[in-house]
C-alpha cells in the first residue's frame, strides 16, 4: 500500500515540477514517510519515475480503448470528442499531465527507454484508429474513397498539435488551435 501511496506522491510532483523538480524528500513528506523509507519500495528516484511512467502509459491505453469501444456516438463524434476529452483530461488529472509532459520531455539519461515506450503507446494507438477508420470506412460511404492509413496518421499529427498547445499555448490558444484543426480535418473527411 505504501508502494501505491509513493508513486500517487511522485506522479504529482513528476507531473508539476519534472523529473528533475522532483525531489524524494518532497514526496516522501506528502506520503508522510521519511526519505529513507522511500528506498524501501523503489531503488532510486529512477525506479521510480519508471514506475509511474509505466502505470501512466497502461492508464493511457486503456483510457483510449475504453473509449473508442463506445458505439453511442458516430465516428465524427468519436474522433472529436477524442480530441477533446484529450484537453479535458490535461486539465483535469494529474497523470495526464504527467504522461504528456513525460512524452515530450523525458529525462535526458532515461531518454531512449522512456521513448521506446512512448513510441510503443502511439503505434497501438495508430492501429486502434486505423481499425476504428476501416470499420467507418464499411459503414460511412463518403469515407469509401479515404486512405485510413493516412487519415490515421493525421489525426495523430491533430492530437500532437493539441497536445503541443497543451504544453505552451495556455487554455485559449489550445482551443482555438484545436477547434481550427478540426475544423480542417473534418471538413476534409466528412464532407
Amino acid at each position: 500500500m505504501t508502494a501505491d501511496k509513493i508513486k500517487a506522491a511522485a506522479l504529482a510532483h513528476f507531473a508539476n515540477h519534472g523529473y528533475s523538480g522532483a525531489s524524494l524528500s518532497g514526496i516522501a513528506s506528502d506520503v508522510g514517510i521519511k526519505t529513507p523509507s522511500i528506498y524501501a519500495h523503489f531503488k532510486n528516484k529512477d525506479e521510480l519515475f519508471l514506475a509511474v511512467t509505466e502505470e501512466a502509459i497502461a492508464r493511457e491505453w486503456e483510457q483510449a480503448t475504453a473509449y473508442f469501444k463506445n458505439r453511442s456516438s458516430s465516428f465524427k463524434e468519436k474522433l472529436y470528442g477524442f480530441l477533446r476529452s484529450q484537453k479535458e483530461n490535461y486539465d483535469e488529472d494529474e497523470r495526464a499531465k504527467f504522461w504528456l509532459r513525460t512524452s515530450y520531455f523525458p529525462p535526458e539519461h532515461l531518454h531512449d527507454q522512456v521513448m521506446k515506450d512512448v513510441y510503443n503507446l502511439l503505434d497501438k494507438m495508430e492501429t486502434l484508429l486505423l481499425q476504428e477508420f476501416k470499420e467507418a470506412k464499411e459503414q460511412e460511404p463518403q469515407l469509401n474513397s479515404l486512405n485510413i492509413e493516412h487519415a490515421a496518421k493525421a489525426y495523430i499529427a491533430l492530437l500532437d498539435g493539441v497536445f503541443v498547445e497543451l504544453l505552451y499555448g495556455g487554455e485559449r490558444r489550445t482551443e482555438e488551435r484545436l477547434e481550427a484543426s478540426w475544423y480542417m480535418y473534418e471538413r476534409a473527411l466528412f464532407s
